[in-house]
């Protein structure tokens, strides 16, 4: 195969289809969020304030791809006071025009042995180009657009399918600039392709560990494969487990259509327009709509409006938000556009979809919309369109739907009582009210006496709230939590006392909990307004 054509197979047509699934929007997104977070510690390097190193932390525990910096012992070089890691880095990081390869190499020799610092098996980082792992990471804070992270395996594989030279020699500065070298050369012949991506070395780098990671033997340890990496930032904002947003981000590959079902307070919604935003790239790409019971085909699709023709009342055909929806899908074809329909049960939802129900099923064919002439091109739904519906379980009068609807759509439980959801208002208080996570004790106590009705179990958005303190926890459950089990438990008034606050603390607190208030101990029997 000429060198040509090589490249092409190999790299030119791959790299179309990492483009056209959206997925290079939320890798390059990640990581120019961790070279703003890293030219805000360089900031602080270049200042003298000891504050750096706090920072330089704090990144490493929410990023993944900069946890390198820990398992091959930068980390424990720059907490150790005396290994003069700050002036190694102030030279570093220094603002001028310096050319990158005397950067590097001056860092190298000002590098000790880190492998007394280093975490785990450091063994797995020795190797050629083993120390410029770390040290690319560091040169994101000059600008991740053009120095993106490096990692030996996958450019390897890279210049081994495309026929690209090997370095020569170990010299770290000459390893990375070559690397740049064939980045830029990736994105010159993609140009010349036709291609409007990528278009600088931080997409070409991209392409090359979708490509690599994705296909390769061997992945490097320590490395998250890049569907976790993508996704890591979104789960770190929104404290649930990435494992959960990966499966999530599978089933709509797989099917393009999933709903988020369960009790209210889980965070569906949320969740929904989170993750359509995170894997859109772009919040212009993703359209919200509500369902409800007067929600019809013609607000949904396509239907007649009042307006005025030539001064007279009249009418005109519009475009619902699926039609606005799909027009601009088609019009960007190479990124991701998502629909979210939020309480998508509350609606008839036969009526509402109409024919799209066949498009749904089969996203490779055309059909004549209800007000579309029978000379008029027909409609597809393109396939860089998804949809994210949400559905709450709990309403007894919409918690069924018809099979046609579950037949077409993947469902994603959100349950108080299973992980992710189980775990957020405990997260989510430990980083915001580190005193008060009582109250995700008092929560699961009251969800294991709903345990017989799982879609009645209180979610943790009712209690994530900035401004949190004791009273407002009492405000919400007199007057949202207890209102909704009263609901729940008509009739049987013996069941409602169980969920009186008070008892609730109490047997928290009997089984070992703190579920104390401001200043210590208090009476868990006092009065707190929930009679």
């Amino acid at each position: 195969m000429v060198e040509s054509n090589r490249w092409e197979d190999e790299y030119l047509d791959r790299a179309r289809e990492f483009i056209a699934s959206g997925q290079i929007d939320s890798d390059v997104n990640f990581k120019l969020d961790i070279g703003e977070s890293l030219k805000e510690v360089r900031e602080t390097v270049l200042s003298g304030n000891s504050e750096w190193l706090a920072l330089l932390e704090d990144i490493i525990r929410r990023n993944p791809l900069v946890y390198i910096l820990v398992s091959t012992g930068f980390l424990g070089w720059f907490q150790d006071r005396h290994g003069n890691a700050l002036g190694s880095l102030q030279a570093f990081w220094s603002k001028g025009d310096i050319p990158i390869d005397k950067r590097i190499s001056a860092f190298v020799a000002k590098v000790p042995d880190i492998r007394i610092y280093a975490k785990d098996n450091y063994q797995r980082h020795i190797g050629p180009g083993s120390m410029l792992a770390s040290v690319s990471v560091l040169l994101m804070a000059l600008d991740p657009e053009e120095y993106p992270p490096y990692r030996w395996d996958p450019f390897k594989r890279a210049y081994e399918r495309t026929g690209y030279p090997f370095s020569s020699g170990d010299d770290e500065a000459v390893f990375y600039e070559h690397a740049m070298t064939f980045l830029d050369q990736l994105v010159r012949r993609a140009s010349e392709r036709g291609f409007s991506r990528p278009c600088n070395r931080l997409e070409a780098q991209a392409v090359v560990w979708w490509r690599e990671m994705k296909t390769g033997s061997e992945s490097e340890e320590g490395l998250p494969q890049l569907p976790n990496l993508r996704l890591q930032a979104l789960a770190d904002k929104i404290l649930f487990n990435v494992g959960f947003l990966q499966e999530i981000d599978l089933s709509l590959t797989d099917n393009k259509q999933v709903i988020f079902q369960g009790p209210p307070g889980t965070g569906k919604t949320y969740v929904a327009q989170a993750v359509a935003k995170h894997l859109a790239g772009s919040k212009d790409r993703v359209t919200l709509v509500q369902f409800h019971p007067s929600y019809a085909y013609e607000d949904f699709v396509q239907g007649f409006r009042p307006t005025l023709v030539n001064g007279q009342p009249g009418f005109e055909l519009m475009d619902g938000p699926l039609l606005r929806a799909a027009r601009h899908a088609r019009e960007e074809p190479d990124a991701k556009h998502f629909l979210v329909i939020d309480e998508i049960n509350r609606s008839n939802v036969a009526k509402v979809f109409g024919e799209l129900y066949f498009l749904l099923e089969y996203r490779d064919e055309e059909i004549t919309l209800q007000y579309q002439r029978d000379d008029e091109e027909k409609f597809s739904l393109p396939p860089n369109l998804y949809i994210i519906g949400t559905m709450n379980t709990a309403d007894r009068s919409i918690a069924l739907v018809d099979l046609a609807l579950r037949r077409r759509f993947y469902f994603v439980e959100f349950h108080p009582d299973e992980e992710p959801v189980k775990g957020v208002l405990r997260r989510w208080l430990e980083s915001n009210h580190p005193e008060m996570t009582w109250v995700a004790d008092v929560v699961e106590e009251a969800n294991k006496l709903l345990e017989t009705d799982r879609h009645a179990a209180i979610g943790p958005s009712y209690f994530m709230k900035d401004e949190l303190d004791k009273d407002m926890v009492e405000r919400i459950w007199k007057h949202s939590v207890l209102p909704y089990i009263e609901e729940r438990r008509f009739g049987r008034d013996e069941e409602i006392e169980e969920f009186n606050f008070d008892k609730l603390r109490k047997a928290v607190m009997d089984e070992g909990g703190s579920p104390g208030g401001e200043g210590g101990e208090e009476n868990p029997g006092g009065d707190s307004g929930n009679a």
